[in-house]
């Protein structure tokens, strides 16, 4: 029993979103961006499987990684299992990691091809910046990760932390 218990508390430790606001505009944006940058990665993940050789060429050895078409395939199925994972806030923090892994290998990518180039660097650093905030912060109040915690929460009788007002606690202060 005591096994379960700190299994369940290590899966609620990981899953518990950081921001803990009860404004419903700002959980409503952490949940808007969530949703979209899940979504919209998925297509990288499909265009990888569109021409795995190619892809394992172009990117993969030319930055030096051993067996590139192998690793294609990782960052595939990393985005395309991920993303929707990040997008509908179930296990947010470990998707959030994979998706950034591959994110800073893309950076590193277009930085090894073509510097310190804004045009090649923009979009896989909006996505890594993005994907690093859900990695510390969580998937906020709307998500399926605050579900489960409000479950475990539930299951092992502790008190459920009550979403705390930033405006409640300036006026405490």
């Amino acid at each position: 029993m005591n096994n379960s218990r700190s299994f369940l508390s290590l899966i609620s430790q990981v899953l518990r979103p950081s921001v803990f606001t009860a404004s419903r505009p700002l959980q409503t944006s952490i949940a808007l961006l969530r949703a979209v940058a899940g979504i919209v990665m998925v297509h990288n993940g499909l265009d990888k499987l569109g021409n795995v050789e190619s892809f394992a060429q172009a990117y993969v050895a030319v930055i030096g990684l051993p067996f590139p078409v192998f690793f294609t395939y990782v960052a595939a199925f990393t985005e395309l299992f991920a993303a929707p994972l990040l997008a509908i806030g179930f296990l947010t923090r470990p998707a959030a990691l994979g998706l950034l892994s591959t994110m800073l290998v893309a950076m590193y990518h277009h930085i090894k091809v073509a510097g310190l180039s804004i045009p090649y660097l923009e979009l896989s650093a909006l996505y890594a910046v993005c994907f690093q905030f859900f990695l510390v912060a969580g998937a906020g109040l709307f998500s399926t990760d605050a579900l489960l915690v409000g479950w475990i929460d539930n299951v092992m009788g502790n008190k459920l932390r009550q979403p705390v007002d930033v405006k409640e606690t300036a006026r405490i202060s």
